[in-house]
């Protein structure tokens, strides 16, 4: 699939299906993910990728307790795009233990090399977990950016065994969809592009 036709129709995929994933497909879509860019090519990233049931299971318990007490409900009306993505969400979280493939992008402090500040880390993981995602869509896996370990992430470096230093930046669950992959809706070019000045 053409990299543009990936990222136009990467949907943020919060119904996946319990299916197993290839490890020929997971491996090809950490490859991309390796192929990323990073502060001074430092490559300061590392992804715990859990696919054992138990494994799973555990983080889940964690984040259920942790997050869904602060996640609002579903609200009955008002506009359908917000609420599409809460009640995404709440699914998520709810069956998250029955996600085939969880992936954890971490990584250590460790640039620039004589004076490592923690500033550069979400430079490298960031630009990581977008390649990832986009590579997931290009082989009709599907994928969503999550922050759910914000809440509890000393359980969950505890169960992931992080070494000390190494920061969570983002979980990506992925599987096959639930739903259909499709074009994104995004604000006009005219309203965000700004050329020579602001």
């Amino acid at each position: 699939m053409d990299a543009i036709d990936a990222m136009e129709t990467c949907r943020a995929m919060r119904w996946l299906k319990s299916d197993p994933v290839p490890e020929e497909l997971l491996r090809r879509v950490l490859r991309a993910a390796t192929c990323a860019s990073s502060p001074g090519n430092s490559q300061g990233w590392d992804f715990v990728v859990v696919r054992d049931p138990s494994q799973r299971k555990r983080i889940a318990d964690v984040m259920r307790a942790a997050v869904l007490p602060r996640m609002p409900p579903v609200p009955a009306g008002g506009d359908p795009s917000p609420r599409r993505m809460l009640r995404g969400a709440h699914h998520l979280l709810e069956t998250l233990d029955q996600v085939p493939v969880l992936i954890f992008v971490c990584g250590g402090v460790i640039y620039p090399a004589a004076s490592p500040m923690v500033e550069f880390v979400p430079a490298a993981l960031y630009p990581a977990a977008q390649n990832l995602i986009v590579a997931a869509r290009s082989v009709g896996l599907g994928t969503t950016f999550t922050t759910f370990h914000m809440y509890c992430e000393e359980p969950i470096r505890e169960i992931l065994a992080l070494p000390p230093g190494h920061r969570i930046q983002v979980l990506i669950p992925l599987g096959w969809p639930e739903k259909k992959f499709g074009p994104l809706k995004r604000r006009p070019l005219e309203e965000v592009v700004h050329w020579d000045r602001y």
